[in-house]
């Protein structure tokens, strides 16, 4: 393939997104519990922030259909995905309202905690900043849970896992 330079910008939003598409990240499912029951979106944007005061961060789409459930969440569980859970995580990007797919269980808040997960961070909203089109989320991290496997992984549209070396 050949190397394309490009200032981004709109006429440029499909080849910027094809560039970020290079990152290969880790694939996360979001979930809290909301007044109308539990709620969920698949999310690759999770990053850590600080280890001291624990603090994770994700990022929310403003066009999403999750919006209002995710920006007025007080709490929220973030599910970093195993390779077996590839079906599960793309029926919540499709769907975040419907768990029928999902083995989960509500914590004593009314958070959803989804099984087979390789790692879990059990949030409370510190923080939320404005940036473009999305809404940056910090929870603060008050319990974790993790375990070996292989992660499932997303890049350049597609999915993948990434052996566990421990």
């Amino acid at each position: 393939m050949t190397e394309k330079t490009f200032t981004p910008g709109p006429q440029s939003t499909l080849a910027f997104r094809e560039a970020l598409g290079c990152f290969g990240t880790g694939v996360t499912v979001v979930t809290t519990g909301t007044k109308d029951g539990p709620a969920a979106i698949t999310v690759n944007s999770f990053s850590s922030v600080s280890l001291d005061p624990p603090l994770v961060l994700w990022c929310l789409g403003k066009d999403s259909n999750r919006f209002d459930a995710f920006s007025t969440a007080q709490r929220y569980a973030i599910h970093v995905m195993s390779e077996d859970q590839q079906e599960e995580t793309l029926q919540f990007a499709r769907n975040g309202w419907d768990f029928s797919h999902a083995e989960w269980r509500p914590d004593e808040h009314g958070t959803p905690l989804l099984s087979g997960c390789l790692a879990r961070f059990d949030c409370r909203l510190s923080a939320q900043h404005e940036a473009g089109d999305h809404l940056i989320l910090i929870g603060e991290v008050e319990r974790v849970m993790y375990r070996t496997g292989k992660g499932l992984m997303f890049k350049r549209g597609q999915y993948g896992s990434f052996s566990d070396l421990i």
